[in-house]
């Protein structure tokens, strides 16, 4: 499978880690939110962070970018993950790390999201803290990729090639 984009170097616009929070931790009941035909992003923390507050960010941020949004909050189990994955069937996944093991977590959920057919079309991409090393640490993207993620935004890397990764999407269907 061929990247859409690769995301690593730092620079540009502003950075997750300087994004306050403007919402409460969300309400698993208060999530489903498939409309007009279009599947939606699906946005969701890794197993094993329990951020809140990048997660309301990216719902924030996709949904001003015009897009519908699950937001499936913390800590949530892969299994979780993919039995609403392939329930929703949404255009795009994205998770987001902030306790520095998103590499970890990634590289093995990615897998278990890859091995089924019902998301073939499903782009899937992670962000924010992949490791311990840093904002600018790039180690992790080739091997995110390799795994099955069609672009890696790590820390640092600003927003602006996430909103243009968003904003080419096509509206309405999976790829």
């Amino acid at each position: 499978m061929q990247p859409d984009l690769l995301v690593g170097a730092p620079g540009g616009a502003p950075s997750l880690r300087s994004i306050t929070p403007r919402a409460s931790a969300l309400n698993h009941s208060e999530i489903d939110t498939v409309r007009d035909g279009d599947p939606g992003v699906m946005v969701t923390g890794t197993a094993s962070d329990s951020h809140t507050w990048n997660l309301v960010f990216l719902q924030l941020l996709l949904e001003e970018l015009g897009q519908e949004v699950t937001n499936l909050g913390p800590c949530v189990p892969d299994d979780l993950l993919v039995d609403e994955a392939r329930r929703r069937r949404p255009k795009l996944i994205v998770m987001s790390s902030v306790n520095g093991h998103g590499a970890t977590d990634g590289m093995r959920v990615v897998e278990k999201l890859r091995e089924q057919p019902e998301l073939a079309g499903t782009r899937i991409v992670i962000g924010g803290k992949l490791g311990i090393a840093g904002a600018g640490n790039t180690r992790h993207t080739a091997g995110l990729v390799d795994a099955g993620f069609d672009a890696v935004f790590e820390e640092g890397a600003g927003l602006g090639l996430f909103r243009s990764y968003v904003a080419a999407l096509p509206v309405g269907a999976s790829r």
